[in-house]
Parts: C-alpha cells; sequence; structure tokens
C-alpha cells in the first residue's frame, strides 16, 4: 500500500500545481458552468411559476433550486475528462513512455483525475455548497443535511467519480483508432448532461424510461448522488443506488482493461 501511494501521490500533486498554475482558465471554466446553472435556475422557476402543480417529478421548487447547484458542484467533482489527457497522449506520442514506464496507466490517469477532484473541491465547490445550505436554511426554510445523509452522499461521489473516470478511459480508447476525438468529446459532453440528469430530472421522464436509465451507468454519475442529498432515496431504494454504482464501477474496470489489452496488441510506435 505505500509503495502504491508513493508512486502514484506525486500525479495527484502535480495535477493540483497544474491547476493553480493555470486558475485563469479554471476560474473561467467554473465561472461559465454556475452562470449556465443560474440560466437553468431562473428556467425552472418560471416552469413551476406556471404549473398548477407544486410538485413537479417527485420535486418541490424549493428541492429543485437545492437539485439545480448540488449538480453544478456534484459535476465538477466528478466530471474529470480523462478521455482528453488519452487524446493528447497519443497525438502527441507518449503513449510509448507510459508503456514502458513502471507504472500502471489507467491508475496514473486516475490519480491525476483524484488531484483535479481534489482543487475543485477546495476551488470553488465548498464555498458554493456552504453558500446553498444557507440559502436553504434561512431562505428556503429547509432542514440543514443531517450528518449520516452528507457522508453517505461523499461516498456515493467518491463511487460516481470512479465511474465517470473509468467510463471516460474507455471512452478515451477511441484516440487509438480516430487519432483526434475533440468532436467525439463534445457530443460525449453534450449527450452526458443529458443522461447523467444535469439537464433534466431523470425523475422527470416517464417510467418506462426510468427503468432505461436505471440499466444504465449514467444516471449513477450525477443524478445518484444528488438525489441522496436530498433525501429522496432511503431504505432498500438507497442500498439498491449504490449497489449498482458499485457494481458498474467492477464492470467498467473489467471493460477498460478488457480494451486497454486489445489496444496495446495493435499499437505501433514509428521513431526512435
Amino acid at each position: 500500500m505505500k509503495k502504491l501511494l508513493r508512486t502514484y501521490l506525486p500525479f495527484v500533486a502535480n495535477e493540483v500545481k497544474t491547476q493553480l498554475a493555470y486558475r485563469g482558465a479554471f476560474y473561467l471554466w467554473a465561472f461559465i458552468s454556475l452562470f449556465s446553472s443560474f440560466i437553468s435556475y431562473f428556467l425552472w422557476m418560471a416552469i413551476y411559476g406556471s404549473s398548477e402543480s407544486g410538485v413537479i417529478g417527485n420535486l418541490t421548487q424549493n428541492e429543485m433550486v437545492v437539485y439545480i447547484f448540488m449538480v453544478y458542484i456534484t459535476s465538477s467533482l466528478v466530471s474529470i475528462s480523462v478521455s482528453t489527457w488519452v487524446g493528447y497522449d497519443v497525438v502527441e506520442g507518449r503513449v510509448a513512455m507510459n508503456l514502458i514506464k513502471p507504472i500502471d496507466y489507467r491508475a496514473s490517469l486516475i490519480a491525476q483525475a483524484m488531484g483535479d477532484m481534489l482543487y475543485h473541491l477546495v476551488v470553488p465547490s465548498v464555498f458554493i455548497w456552504i453558500g446553498i445550505e444557507i440559502y436553504k436554511v434561512f431562505v428556503l426554510g429547509m432542514p440543514v443535511i443531517s450528518l449520516p445523509t452528507l457522508l453517505l452522499y461523499i461516498c456515493s461521489v467518491l463511487m460516481s467519480f470512479l465511474l465517470y473516470v473509468l467510463f471516460d478511459f474507455c471512452f478515451g480508447m477511441l484516440a487509438f483508432f480516430t487519432t483526434y476525438i475533440f468532436g467525439l468529446r463534445m457530443a460525449k459532453s453534450a449527450l452526458l448532461s443529458f443522461l447523467t440528469g444535469q439537464l433534466i430530472p431523470i425523475s422527470l421522464f416517464p417510467e418506462a424510461a426510468q427503468r432505461i436509465f436505471d440499466c444504465l451507468p449514467f444516471s449513477s454519475m450525477i443524478y445518484t448522488p444528488v438525489m441522496i442529498y436530498l433525501g429522496k432515496y432511503t431504505g432498500e431504494e438507497l442500498v439498491w443506488a449504490m449497489g449498482r454504482q458499485f457494481i458498474w464501477v467492477i464492470l467498467l474496470y473489467w471493460l477498460g482493461s478488457l480494451i486497454w489489452k486489445q489496444v496495446t496488441k495493435r499499437l505501433v510506435v514509428l521513431g526512435g
């Protein structure tokens, strides 16, 4: 275990340093993402204002407010695009160097993504979360989140992080076949914003569609942690939701190993 930490902790630290070096780009991204959350907020407030019912998709207006901004926080912690790094490694020819190093390539990417997540946690997620809790209690009149619920949310976010990174690693393997995956990454981001419940809560879909979402890993990435935070999952439903996350982590890890083995077999490195 100590050897594992000594090997991969530098990847975590280096990514944090990289984020600190390029703070301007990160703050711009955070501002744009937060701005889109406010657009969603005003849109949903208009929808609730014109609705005869105070509950839409099993969410009250106050719960929807919390949902919108917790989606932003959860997404910033979970959605680390390792496929971007894989794409650059392929284009710039760094894959060969990674193969001859005494490290596991996927593990190094996970460690690097963890550094990204830690930076996003400190700046700005924690401060936004504190602001949400203050607004929730003093303006919306909702109770403070309980410690058990907060701990369950954190556990769910950690599994969502692994789930997203392992999925994105599998997606990044396309770079070995197409070389340049920028367009594919843009399409993936747009599709995932819909499938993960970022744009529309999955509870708003018909029951048949919700059952389909339950069979896919995407709802477990962002929607599940946020619904746990809101206290919508309890008892057997909570166990099943977190169990589904764990199962998908195992399956995607196995799938990534299978794809990586096939990719390295067909990899050809030119030059010396």
